[in-house]
Parts: structure tokens; sequence; C-alpha cells
């Protein structure tokens, strides 16, 4: 498959969300979240590679695309009254069985176990391919677990694009 990029999501506080609503609402809940991160997925051009739950697994063939799927996902999410963390990286893709396999996969999952609730992080090599369009934090290096080395990990700042003029509405409130 050669290089992509993958995004990978966990909704935060699962567990307790869907013992507190009980099973029948927790499953229309996570059924909506379902949707809602799909659309995200079609919207920017991604593939879903696989679902484990409430978390999804996601490729695209470009990090800008990822990295603005991420943001939407954040968005659409957040509507549900949910929080999700979303980790990406960009790295070469084996495809086995039908599915996307690789040392990059293991490290963008790293990421996104990393990702504080209602944050996108990416690593060092998606910050580099999309270049100065979007702004980002500096997280620092962390290790990832099994992952030789340290990686310089970044968020992404809400509304990121740097391209995207503010509406006048926005400059007012």
């Amino acid at each position: 498959m050669g290089e992509i990029s993958s995004l990978f999501t966990d909704i935060v506080s699962s567990t307790e969300t869907a013992v507190l609503l009980g099973d029948d609402a927790w499953a229309d809940l996570l059924e909506r979240h379902h949707a809602a991160v799909r659309a995200q997925i079609a919207r920017f051009g991604g593939d879903e590679m696989d679902t484990s739950g409430d978390g999804f697994f996601v490729v695209f063939p470009e990090p800008s695309r990822a990295v603005e799927a991420g943001e939407a996902i954040l968005n659409v999410v957040e509507a549900l009254d949910l929080s999700v963390r979303i980790g990406i990286h960009t790295g070469d893709c084996r495809v086995a069985d039908g599915k996307c396999t690789g040392l990059a996969i293991h490290i963008g999952a790293r990421i996104a176990a990393l990702a504080s609730p209602g944050e996108v992080l990416v690593s060092d090599a998606v910050k580099t391919s999309v270049g100065a369009t979007y702004r980002f934090a500096d997280r620092g290096t962390h290790e990832l677990r099994g992952i030789p080395g340290t990686w310089r990990l970044f968020a992404l700042r809400r509304q990121a694009r740097m391209d995207i003029q503010p509406t006048l509405q926005a400059v007012q409130t």
C-alpha cells in the first residue's frame, strides 16, 4: 500500500459512560457516535480498517486529510457529549489479508494512547508533512511502549488551518 497516514480514535471514559447510561442508551449513543465518525471518514477520503468497541482505525492517503478528519471527528463527537482522543502518524503500510499492517500502525496506536481527552496528537512525521498549513503545540518527546527511541509529538490546535479566515461573527464574539 505504501505510505499512508493512520488515525486512531478512542472514546474517553467509555466504560464509565456505559455504566452510567445503561446498556440500551449506551448502544444508542455508540451507534450515533459510529455514524458521525464514519461520515467524517468518508468526507475526508479515509478507509476504515477496523473498529473495536468504541474506537476506530482509519487510513488516509495524505496526512492533511487525516488531520482535517481528526479535527472534524472531535467536533461531531463533542456534539454527542462525548470526548475522544485521537492519534495520527504517517509511515509505510503493508497489506496482509486485507488489513493494513506495519510498525507505522503500531506507532499511530501508541500516539493515540498518549493523547489527552479532546486532543488530536500527531507525530513529527505528520507535522512535517503538512507543513505550515496547520498550527500545533509541541508536546515534547515521549517513549512509545514497545517502539524504540523517543518520539516528538504535537497537539493540533483546534481550528488550526492557517489559511482559514475567521468570519465576522466569530471576530465580534
